[in-house]
């Protein structure tokens, strides 16, 4: 099992930045590809951006590129998204998720444990 906890969200101002946390614990976290996925209201949860095992490698949604950078800290076990130029549409709950290390990409079923999800709003 991993268990991921994400933290950060809140609520901000369009253009504004914010960063997200997920910190990670249980089986050995630089075995898993970290992803960050979003769900915003009456809409399905989405792809946002993904970081391989070892951090070499990075994929995003085209909507966030230029603007969110994830990255990853094996030795803290935690994963992180900085946005910055936030826009009121990025408003949504953002999850962490963890996929075994020969399961990078960006679909969901990849994904074999979830965080909570924190919330983030961005008002225009």
């Amino acid at each position: 099992q991993v268990q991921l906890v994400g933290s950060g969200g809140g609520l901000v101002q369009a253009g504004d930045s914010l960063g997200l946390s997920c910190a990670a614990s249980g089986r050995t976290v630089g075995n898993y590809n970290l992803g960050w996925f979003r769900q915003a209201p009456g809409k399905e949860r989405e792809f946002v951006a993904v970081i391989n095992y070892s951090g070499r490698s990075a994929w995003y949604v085209d909507s966030v590129k230029g603007r969110f950078t994830i990255s990853r800290d094996n030795a803290k076990n935690t994963v992180y998204l900085q946005m910055s130029s936030l826009k009121p549409e990025d408003t949504a709950v953002y999850y962490c998720a963890a996929s075994p290390l020969t399961s990078f990409g960006t679909q969901a079923n990849l994904y074999d444990f979830w965080g909570p999800g924190t919330q983030v709003t961005v008002s225009s």
